[in-house]
């Protein structure tokens, strides 16, 4: 199904992610992987977006979902996946993760995604009606718009504190 302009900017923000997933596989099965390197490019994807993404899918996509009975459990199960993954994310900033474990993650993070583009999105295109997903996307680019902004403001601060 055709992804509704009101799920795009989450969309494009899975597309970042599995393309980290698709190239850490590829390190890792190659064997040549840095995991040092490796995990300081999975905590910068977190710093840099995946929080931000995390906390505007909990604050505005899940509760939207969860109007909908059929989208309970996989709204939890998600969720669950969120701090599976904010764990997979901790231990990459603290540099504690092996092969195994960014392989783990990688999984984990690849599947995480394709549930929500799969079934969490497409359930809800086709249950919310258009004026619910446009104000929905509004809501998403809000949130994700404040995260930006509390982004910009500390790194505006880190900056003249240096000066």
């Amino acid at each position: 199904m055709l992804r509704d302009p009101s799920l795009i900017l989450l969309s494009h923000q899975h597309q970042h992610a599995l393309s980290l997933c698709v190239r850490l596989e590829r390190a890792l099965q190659s064997g040549t992987a840095d995991l040092v390197a490796w995990q300081l490019e999975v905590h910068q994807h977190y710093a840099n977006e995946v929080q931000f993404h995390f906390a505007a899918e909990e604050k505005v996509l899940f509760p939207a979902a969860r109007r909908f009975l059929e989208l309970t459990a996989l709204v939890e199960e998600l969720s669950g996946e969120h701090e599976q993954l904010r764990d997979y994310f901790v231990r990459a900033e603290h540099g504690t993760m092996d092969r195994a474990g960014l392989a783990a993650f990688a999984a984990l993070l690849s599947g995480h995604v394709r549930k929500e583009e799969r079934q969490l999105f497409e359930i809800m295109q086709q249950r919310m009606r258009p004026e619910e997903l446009k104000t929905l996307g509004e809501e998403l680019a809000q949130a994700l718009e404040d995260a930006v902004q509390v982004c910009r403001l500390g790194a505006k601060q880190e900056g003249s504190e240096s000066r």
